[in-house]
């Protein structure tokens, strides 16, 4: 299997429902470093995965649309507390749509999509997601 990182980051502003959440229950900013690996088992004929540049661009879309945001704010989100995890799994699925809708190029060989959104340098949480 051939992976394909490339990486961004997202700065957001959020609050938490829930006594779990302690002091995050109030609006708090974070920045997140973001990773889109894209995965396939061969590769295309000029012998890449997928083009980094075009990877690149995309992701650097996919994020900025929550960039600079205050989440508790976005449609997307009503309702729902805005976790690593959470966020994981919009950005993939986001991804996934470019992906489909042929952002990427030719991309019939990619089989899956993994980001990992890395909320400081000891902790992070990633989402999967088939292509």
């Amino acid at each position: 299997m051939f992976g394909l990182t490339v990486r961004d980051h997202m700065m957001v502003a959020h609050s938490f429902r829930g006594e779990v959440f302690g002091p995050a229950q109030a609006l708090h900013g974070a920045t997140f470093l973001v990773d889109a690996t894209f995965r396939g088992e061969t590769l295309d004929g000029d012998g890449i995965l997928v083009d980094i540049g075009r990877a690149t661009e995309v992701l650097k879309e996919v994020v900025g649309e929550l960039s600079y945001r205050n989440l508790d704010e976005v449609p997307a989100f009503a309702g729902t507390n805005t976790t690593t995890e959470v966020l994981a799994r919009h950005v993939a699925d986001r991804l996934a749509e470019q992906v489909a809708g042929g952002a990427l190029g030719p991309a019939g060989h990619l089989t899956g999509l993994v980001v990992t959104l890395h909320e400081s340098h000891v902790a992070w949480a990633s989402y999967e997601r088939a292509l």
